[in-house]
């Protein structure tokens, strides 16, 4: 393990209204907040965060000039009472879905799923990653995360494990990386992953084929996975 996944991020260029959004449809609660950056917590410790970014071009799923890139699912007791009110606070139905679960872009244009739970309450399931070759990407992010691969197959792969958000590696046809900083190849989602000592973990990652991207800051850097979705280590 080189890290732990420590929050999922949303760009968008209005994040007190993204974040508004969120935290009513999956029930989280403020952290932080301020001009450029917004935090809010899980019950479970799971973390979102939103980054302004006054450029965004959001996706338009499922199109794949504009790719979603990244997407979370989401757990509810009530699927449809559950979309009907992400509907009614700016949400908007997508195509696909299916018994168990519905398609919707929030109001900054990130495709997202709610997808129906036997429990009680709403969740964050997961968060998935689009790429063409879900297994080596699947490797590169239990080597960065210490998530055993826990399910491989056709179309996908999982990294799980109890008590931890799982990452999910969803195949996609002719998938388009992003080219951040470039804002007409937005990342959309990134991850930050806490690690103890950037330097010794920044080796592990260009180890593994990761590559050191611009930016950073007091207490992050960024990096592109093997498929180039940015990530960032933070401390």
């Amino acid at each position: 393990m080189i890290g732990t996944l420590r929050t999922v991020v949303l760009d968008a260029p209005d994040i007190k209204s993204l974040a508004a959004f969120y935290a009513d449809v999956a029930g989280l609660d403020e952290h932080y907040a301020d001009d450029e950056w917004i935090t809010l917590n899980a019950a479970d410790g799971t973390r979102l965060g939103f980054q302004r970014a006054p450029d965004h071009v959001p996706p338009r799923w499922p199109d794949p000039a504009f790719p979603q890139q990244l997407h979370l699912d989401l757990r509810v007791p009530d699927m449809a009472a559950a979309v009907e009110h992400a509907v009614k606070l700016g949400a908007t139905r997508l195509p696909g879905g299916g018994e168990t679960f519905t398609v919707l872009a929030d109001p900054a244009g990130h495709p997202f799923c709610l997808c129906q739970s036997d429990g009680d309450s709403t969740t964050i399931a997961d968060v998935a990653i689009d790429c063409a070759s879900a297994g080596p990407l699947a490797r590169f992010y239990s080597e960065l995360l210490g998530l055993p691969v826990t399910w491989e197959g056709e179309g996908g792969a999982m990294i799980s494990t109890e008590g931890r958000l799982p990452v999910i590696f969803q195949e996609i046809a002719d998938h388009r990386a992003p080219r951040w900083p470039d804002p007409a190849h937005p990342q959309q989602l990134h991850l930050d992953v806490e690690v103890a000592d950037v330097d010794a973990a920044e080796a592990a990652v260009l180890a593994l084929g990761g590559v050191r991207l611009s930016g950073g800051g007091d207490n992050w850097r960024v990096y592109a996975d093997p498929v180039g979705h940015p990530f960032c280590l933070v401390w």
